[in-house]
């Protein structure tokens, strides 16, 4: 069982950064894909980044591409997304998680933390 908890969001304006944290209960570094996620209010659950278990490896949706960058540091447990250049299209809450396929597929995470709300103001 992985138990995670994310924090950092926020209100920003628009063209500001954030950056969200994800920690877990316990080491994740040997075999966990970790993901973020958002959903805005009306819309479906959407993917935003992912990363390997080794960091090496790194997906992004489009939208977010060249502005948002995901990172973890296994000996701390914890992983991040630094969000720059924020747009009032990124208002949602993201969600951090945890599953053991290399996949955008929300329905392939096992293991959730609770959403962390961010506004960007125009």
């Amino acid at each position: 069982q992985v138990q995670l908890v994310d924090s950092g969001g926020g209100l920003v304006q628009a063209g500001g950064s954030l950056r969200l944290s994800c920690a877990t209960s316990r080491r994740t570094g040997t075999s966990y894909t970790m993901g973020w996620f958002r959903q805005a209010p009306g819309k479906e659950r959407e993917f935003v980044a992912r990363i390997s278990w080794s960091g090496s490896n790194r997906v992004y949706a489009d939208s977010v591409k060249g502005r948002f960058t995901i990172s973890r540091d296994n000996a701390e447990s914890t992983f991040y997304l630094q969000m720059n250049s924020l747009k009032p299209e990124d208002t949602a809450v993201y969600y951090c998680a945890a599953g053991t396929r290399w996949t955008n597929s929300a329905q392939s995470y096992d293991y959730w933390g609770q959403g962390t709300q961010v506004t960007v103001s125009s």
